[in-house]
């Protein structure tokens, strides 16, 4: 992995959950030194384990705030009012800080750190777990290319990573944040489906998530447009056109647009404070 994360910059991890330590393990599979990379959690217990498990650096907060040139604070929104008190007298504006906290602008960050201090503000998804998340990254007014260029390095590391004005992050997070849960409540719904018309739940279970599998890699992989894959499934008369109409009668595209919107909604609530 070329590039500045990748060599002798040091990088912290602050409140490492599962998250956080997904990247984590994924920035050291693509080469970071595990010497350079330092993590803080709120049980001093965890940082620990981390450090035994991988070999990283535990530290305190403001420890990492001093010592690492990118500090990634993997806590929860709530919680990140706190974490920037505490961090905030140790940063100085040559440190760039990425916040992976969904809904917080980055407007909110530069105005509880030291004028100047870059921002990028990241959400990913649960995939990067197995090293297939989704990334959205968007830089605050302090910002430059670097900055940006770094963030998405060290993202890569676990999926794909792409760069977004921040007014669409909203958007995004209905899209690719809460993305996975959607088809998961497909996968749900259909193996339910399954039982129904007489098969045994794994065996409904087994066919539907491979069959998703093998969807998702020919989206990805063929350059098809996904109406085009869709057709070369749907035979004239056939089994899949009539379960089609069937979705189709049900509003099922009306109800995913309504959805979508609905998150969009929801993390714009968040985001100005909403309960």
């Amino acid at each position: 992995m070329g590039g500045s994360a990748a060599h002798g910059q040091k990088i912290a991890f602050l409140g490492t959950g599962k998250i956080g330590e997904a990247l984590l393990s994924g920035l050291l599979r693509a080469g970071k030194d595990p010497a350079d990379v330092l993590v803080t959690a709120r049980r001093p217990e965890r940082a620990v384990e981390l450090a035994a498990r991988y070999g990283v650096v535990a530290v305190s907060n403001a420890e990492a705030a001093k010592l690492a040139d990118t500090l990634i604070l993997a806590v929860k929104p709530q919680d990140m009012g706190a974490l920037l008190e505490e961090l905030a007298p140790h940063v100085s504006p040559g440190r760039l800080v990425i916040s992976a906290a969904a809904g917080i602008p980055t407007a909110w960050f530069e105005q509880r750190l030291a004028a100047g201090t870059p921002v990028v503000r990241v959400m990913p998804n649960t995939p990067v777990l197995v090293d297939e998340g989704m990334s959205v990254i968007s830089g605050g007014s302090h910002a430059t290319e670097e900055h940006l260029a770094r963030a998405e390095e060290i993202f890569s590391s676990v999926g794909k990573a792409l760069r977004l004005p921040e007014a669409q992050q909203d958007a995004a997070t209905a899209l690719s944040g809460s993305g996975p849960a959607y088809f998961y409540f497909l996968v749900e719904a259909m193996t339910d489906a399954g039982i129904l018309l007489g098969l045994p739940r794994q065996v409904a279970h087994d066919l539907i998530v491979q069959s998703a599998i093998g969807a998702s890699v020919m989206l990805r992989d063929s350059g098809e447009h996904p109406v085009k894959l869709r057709e070369a499934v749907t035979s004239p008369a056939g089994t899949t056109i009539a379960a089609i109409r069937e979705l189709e009668n049900h509003g099922v595209r009306a109800a995913l647009l309504g959805a979508l919107e609905a998150a969009r909604d929801r993390s714009r609530e968040l985001a100005s404070g909403g309960k």
